[in-house]
């Protein structure tokens, strides 16, 4: 499709959409082979068992944890392009020190835990900076669109990457086939360079202290900046604070914790239990993707008939107890009821990250998206690393087969925050917040703003005088626009 026979409000005609765009698959197509190769160099090369495989997916995730909230910050003050940049150029040279060291002889269990740690900060910064500056890129009324291609995309990389990687798995070996993981982020890395400066891409440091919004009519009178501790907070009490916020991030981290219980063992239920080869293990995580692609495609429709919240509440209802189909996977004509399971609750996943992070990225100013971003990676990515741990823990302890099923219970169950939630009700999104900025760059000479409540629109630091314009400009959302939050977003 060209520009030119494309329709006029088209998300494709914007030229930065189309580099992080471009740049988010080939970041995918990476980050699904990894998916399946590090964990099985783990197993097959270097003999990990359960606990071992536990503490690798740990590590995985555990940078969330440690520094998942002031990232959103940090993201909030630095340039988002240039974070994207640096985030994958650190993941490709970690990922390519794996098969360097495996060919040299001295690959060990520990070096792959310092890669799978260290990668997982560096994914922090690129997932939290490309979540803030999608809005500035499409413009909110532009979200749910965006977001859908973004989701769609996702559910390619698993059935691609994950089937790829079983199968380069099976034909490089494990530690070969991570060198693809490497090539993928660097050229993402390198596409990410042609996404030009936008307004919500220029830090505050860059601005006066007379544009800042407080000393619209005191100018040159500078505003202390508000330190990391209590931007960190802000953030929490935008998220916890709201009710429909907080179901979100519930029902999104109880379905991470279920999902990691059962994904941590597959590895060793696959290779050493059932002795099936590794592409067989890529195509059951792939059929997940199919489940997320169809969920990505499914959920504008469904919402526009049934509204958000509805449709939320009714996807976990119907969905989600399919997770306990997901434990019996004991071969033969069991496994594919398991992996209907499977592709059910996929399903369900796709079609609450379309919904939700549009959700979300509506209910919260300009000035807050970075910090907002983080608490969800912290809360969701957070159940992830506490998943593995207990995965590992509880595979030592009580065996494969019952950790299996408490990872089932777990996803048949996560629904329950969002169906207890005023979100059940909800038919249409809320109206977008207006930031501080936008509403002093409207205001009458000489009016002074106050920040706003419920949304979470507070005070903000210095930004640049091109973003308040950047903010005026862009429409909030009718009330006839779809949007939500989102489990393993």
């Amino acid at each position: 499709m060209t520009e030119r026979t494309m329709r006029p409000d088209s998300l494709w005609r914007i030229p930065d959409f189309r580099t992080l765009f471009t740049a988010t698959a080939l970041t995918q197509l990476g980050t699904n082979v990894g998916y399946v190769a590090v964990p099985l160099v783990a197993v097959e090369a270097l003999g990990a068992g359960p606990g071992q495989a536990g503490l690798l997916a740990t590590l995985s995730t555990l940078a969330f944890l440690l520094i998942g909230l002031p990232a959103g910050a940090w993201v909030d003050r630095m340039h988002h392009r240039r974070v994207l940049i640096v985030a994958d150029l650190v993941k490709a040279a970690l990922y390519a020190s794996v098969p360097l060291a495996w060919w040299l002889g001295g690959l060990t269990l520990g070096q792959l835990y310092a890669v799978a740690l260290l990668t997982g900060g560096a994914t922090v910064f690129f997932d939290v900076g490309s979540q803030s500056v999608l809005p500035g890129l499409v413009g909110r009324e532009h979200l749910v669109d965006a977001n859908s291609a973004v989701v769609g995309l996702m559910a390619v990389g698993n059935v691609a990457g994950r089937g790829a990687g079983g199968m380069l798995v099976q034909l490089l070996t494990a530690p070969l086939a991570i060198a693809v993981t490497a090539l993928s982020h660097l050229g993402s890395a390198l596409r990410l360079t042609a996404l030009r400066r936008t307004p919500a891409d220029i830090p505050a440091d860059d601005v006066p202290t007379a544009a800042h919004p407080d000393t619209a009519t005191r100018p040159g009178i500078p505003v202390p900046v508000p330190g990391l501790g209590a931007q960190i907070a802000e953030g929490l009490r935008h998220v916890l604070g709201n009710p429909e916020l907080r179901a979100l991030a519930a029902t999104a981290s109880l379905n991470n914790l279920g999902s990691q219980l059962v994904n941590t063992l597959l590895p060793v239920l696959f290779v050493r239990e059932l002795n099936l080869p590794a592409w067989a293990l890529g195509l059951f995580w792939a059929v997940g993707g199919v489940g997320i692609l169809l969920g990505s495609r499914c959920a504008r429709p469904v919402s526009a008939r049934f509204g958000d919240g509805r449709t939320l509440a009714l996807a976990g209802l119907c969905l989600a107890p399919a997770g306990l189909l997901v434990p019996m996977i004991v071969g033969g004509p069991w496994l594919f009821l398991a992996g209907a399971g499977w592709l059910l609750v996929s399903l369900k996943t796709g079609m609450d990250n379309v919904l939700g992070v549009s959700l979300r990225q509506r209910m919260t100013s300009d000035h807050l998206l970075g910090r907002m971003n983080a608490t969800f990676r912290f809360l969701l990515f957070g159940a992830l690393a506490i998943g593995s741990a207990l995965s590992g823990l509880l595979g030592e302890l009580l065996g494969l087969r019952t950790t299996l099923w408490l990872g089932g219970a777990v996803l048949a169950t996560a629904f329950l925050p969002v169906y207890l939630s005023p979100l059940r009700t909800r038919r249409r999104p809320p109206a977008a917040p207006v930031s501080t900025a936008t509403r002093t760059a409207t205001a009458p000479t000489g009016t002074r703003t106050t920040p706003t409540g419920a949304a979470g629109t507070t005070t903000c630091a210095p930004t640049s005088p091109a973003r308040y314009r950047a903010s005026a400009a862009s429409p909030a959302p009718g009330p006839d626009v779809d949007g939500r939050c989102a489990p393993a977003r």
